[in-house]
């Protein structure tokens, strides 16, 4: 049977990012993508100049019509824009019989912002709580802990009050931080630590993206967590390793890239 997976996602029109990403990975791993429109974004690699967020009903009835015809074995979201759509994903997602993967999208890689402070806080308080996994970088999780990150140590805490605020899973990606990129899954079988190699590249739009869809698509066809964020990881090294070098800014990633068992 066809795996499928739900991307409740942005759009980004230049593919690099948002559920344009996130259904190119999906496909790549041979799942089959559905996608939940939540706001309508006008960017290219150089810059983002707009940003349009649906209203949450239209976003509710996106999903109610998936959900109703072809239900997925797992779930992601990305960027949500306003409180009224995180808290109408949240209601939701509380009846979610399938695994749903957070990616708490807040600035896009221009430094523009995806989600007002009062989503950030709806999203904190009623969205984290439905989760199986939470996947923030370093500047996301520093805004959900309330904690300077500075350390393997500092993103262990940071983790642990993260999963306080209910999501079951965190996953802090540590690409901010110097050194080789380690990524931390805090989990309730332990801490595990993914080290990938830093590559010297501008063409980095979409990772976070691209590594929390391949987690979903990972998810979707019943690997475990850890198993899901190490091929993942590896995919996602890849996709960058083989970046295409489109665009005259922050290109996307190679999402062509060969998926690894």
């Amino acid at each position: 049977m066809l795996a499928i997976a739900l991307t409740i996602a942005g759009s980004d029109p230049s593919g690099g990012a948002g559920l344009e990403a996130d259904l190119k990975t999906f496909h790549q791993f041979r799942v089959y993508g559905e996608a939940v429109v939540t706001l309508v974004t006008v960017q290219n690699t150089r810059s983002v100049s707009r940003v349009e967020i649906m209203t949450p009903e239209l976003v509710r009835e996106q999903i109610f019509a998936v959900l109703s015809d072809m239900p997925p074995q797992a779930a992601k979201t990305g960027a949500l824009g306003s409180a009224a759509v995180v808290e109408a994903v949240a209601e939701t997602a509380r009846d979610f019989p399938f695994p749903l993967v957070v990616d708490p999208v807040m600035i896009s890689k221009h430094g523009s912002s995806l989600i007002s402070v009062e989503a950030g806080e709806s999203l904190k308080r009623k969205l984290l709580t439905h989760c199986l996994l939470v996947t923030p970088n370093i500047p996301e999780a520093e805004a959900l802990s309330g904690l300077a990150i500075r350390s393997e140590l500092d993103m262990e805490e940071a983790a642990k009050r993260i999963a306080g605020l209910g999501a079951r899973s965190v996953l802090i990606k540590g690409g901010h931080l110097e050194g080789r990129p380690v990524d931390l899954l805090y989990s309730p079988t332990g801490v595990r630590r993914y080290v990938g190699e830093r590559v010297a590249s501008r063409h980095t739009h979409g990772t976070g993206c691209t590594y929390s869809a391949a987690i979903t698509a990972g998810l979707a066809q019943s690997l475990s967590l850890e198993a899901a964020v190490g091929r993942a990881k590896r995919f996602v090294q890849a996709a960058i390793e083989s970046a295409p070098g489109l665009g005259g800014g922050n290109g996307p990633v190679n999402h062509f890239a060969a998926v690894e068992p």
